[in-house]
């Protein structure tokens, strides 16, 4: 199978681009820089961007740059759609990712149980709650959250998950990091590798949510995003918990040598 890198990079931020640029050559990566979309110079309303069901679930006003930030990812996804069909898998990063040279190492062991996932989840903001399933290399895990996973500095899709996400992530309606974690409404599988091989750059201030109280609407808001949150909490552990379950037998199944069609005879 092969992938290839993609890095989501506003115009202005060349500092950026110039350092995880290094990165990717010094890890051996393969990429294309994605122009991001800079929110702050959109005119709302436009159709990319729903803004009744985003007041109705997030309870905040539009955060221009967060809009600009998912919209660039979807960016990313049809950079991906249009490439050659051989290259199976895209590798999407955010310009504030750091990882090590580890990681081509990890994906390529990812990625001999792709048939498992559509969604690889490489990164997380916040506590690591992965439940471990397959071991990939070294001090590496593939595995299941079971509960929210926010942040998106880097992931991994295939062509289904690219597609599915094109399709039905617009127009947009929650946060980019929220909306691609929701990926079982959508039939799609989503791993993550444990511990996390790449995060964010904390040293780099955010270019998204400054402030984000100031988007907050009135304390109603809870009325219907409390009903949303909940439902989507319980549908993430129960759809995610039955994954790993069928992730851990599977991977008994296969590793213990068992053969699905039997033994083969002779002839």
């Amino acid at each position: 199978m092969q992938y290839h890198s993609y890095v989501i990079n506003l115009p202005n931020a060349r500092d950026r681009w110039e350092k995880i640029q290094a990165r990717l050559i010094a890890a051996g990566l393969g990429h294309t820089r994605i122009e991001a979309i800079n929110g702050r110079e959109l005119q709302l309303p436009i159709p990319e961007f729903d803004e009744f069901w985003h007041r109705l679930m997030t309870g905040r006003r539009p955060i221009p740059a967060e809009i600009g930030c998912y919209l660039s990812h979807i960016k990313a996804l049809d950079a991906f759609l249009a490439a050659e069909a051989t290259c199976t898998h895209a590798l999407i990063f955010e310009d504030d990712a750091i990882f090590s040279d580890e990681l081509p190492a990890i994906v390529d062991a990812a990625l001999r149980h792709a048939d498992l996932w559509d969604v690889l989840r490489l990164s997380t903001v916040g506590h690591d709650r992965v439940l471990r399933a397959i071991s990939l290399r070294g001090r590496s895990f593939l595995g299941v959250n079971v509960t929210r996973c926010k942040g998106a500095a880097g992931y991994v899709v295939n062509r289904k998950a690219a597609a599915t996400f094109r399709r039905k992530l617009v127009p947009m309606q929650l946060a980019w990091d929220i909306a691609f974690d929701i990926e079982y409404f959508w039939g799609l599988k989503a791993l993550a590798v444990t511990p996390f091989p790449v995060v964010p750059d904390e040293r780099l201030p955010t270019q998204i949510q400054n402030d984000i109280n100031s988007f907050k609407l009135p304390a109603t808001r809870y009325l219907t995003v409390f009903p949303y949150r909940a439902a989507i909490e319980t549908c993430r552990f129960l759809m995610r918990s039955f994954l790993y379950m069928r992730t851990v037998a599977h991977h008994r199944w296969f590793s213990s040598g068992v053969s699905r069609r039997g033994p083969l005879s002779k002839s």
